[in-house]
């Protein structure tokens, strides 16, 4: 057996996230395994960095698999993809320490939420509609901007969880909202998320946007730990994976990493 290192690239739309599901939904975790067993040899779990919610994308996850496959790794990586289905992409495939972990090696996670303003300008609301949040409302986006600096740094996010069982507090290396391709992204990088923390992240912002939360308000929602006081959690559509981080946060180095990204 050999641990196998895994660059993969996934539409969320028609899975029930990445974790194989006792009652049979359909995976990621699930079609790659599948796709593993219909090649010679025995193979393990596929492991992942990030356990991605139902219809959440990725981009650039990172997994890992032990495998007893003769074939080397630019073969096996055109194998597995011609029995994968068209929404999941394995880009790259490399040998791998016996001791590499996806998920407990990983410093950081990125993610990126997509808004598209569609109140003046209506173009891609049909093509972008499971690809993007779409936005009606008037936005203060400066307001929104400027609100992204309350979630920086080391804090307590149980505002922001939802049915969490876990230690709240993560530390949020970058939380901007940029104008980007006619679009408002929200980027975000941590060392750990809470479930649905990115998307209430966005439905906060998208409060102080509209004008019913203050600026003053997000330090004390959060102070709170009251999940009542955030905002509404967002679709899933419009969340990506974007980069696991296996050496300690460099902005430099991690924009450098998703600057290609195909989106």
């Amino acid at each position: 057996m050999r641990r196998i290192r895994l660059l993969l690239e996934y539409d969320g739309s028609g899975f029930a996230g990445w974790q194989r599901q006792p009652t049979g939904e359909r995976t990621v975790q699930g079609v790659l395994e599948a796709a593993f067993a219909a090649l010679p040899g025995e193979h393990g779990t596929v492991h992942a960095a990030g356990r991605t919610d139902a219809g959440v994308h990725a981009l650039a996850m990172v997994a890992h698999v032990d495998s007893s496959a003769t074939i080397d790794e630019p073969k096996l990586r055109l194998a597995l993809n011609a029995h994968l289905p068209r929404d999941v992409v394995v880009l790259a495939a490399e040998r791998a320490e016996s001791t590499f972990e996806a998920q407990f090696h990983c410093h950081y996670r990125r993610y990126l939420y997509r808004l598209r303003p569609m109140r003046s300008d209506a173009r891609g609301a049909a093509i972008h509609r499971l690809r993007c949040l779409p936005v009606f409302a008037r936005l203060d986006v400066e307001a929104m901007q400027a609100a992204t600096s309350a979630f920086r740094g080391e804090r307590d996010f149980a505002a922001l969880a939802s049915r969490e069982t876990r230690s709240t507090r993560r530390t949020v290396h970058l939380c901007e909202l940029r104008r980007e391709r006619g679009e408002l992204r929200l980027h975000v990088a941590a060392d750990g998320f809470l479930r649905t923390m990115v998307r209430t992240l966005v439905g906060t912002l998208l409060s102080v946007g509209k004008g019913a939360v203050s600026l003053a308000e997000v330090p004390l929602i959060l102070e709170s730990a009251d999940r009542a006081r955030a905002g509404r959690n967002v679709p899933p559509h419009g969340l990506y994976f974007v980069e696991a981080g296996y050496g300690p946060w460099d902005r430099e180095h991690s924009e450098a990493a998703v600057r290609d990204l195909v989106v």
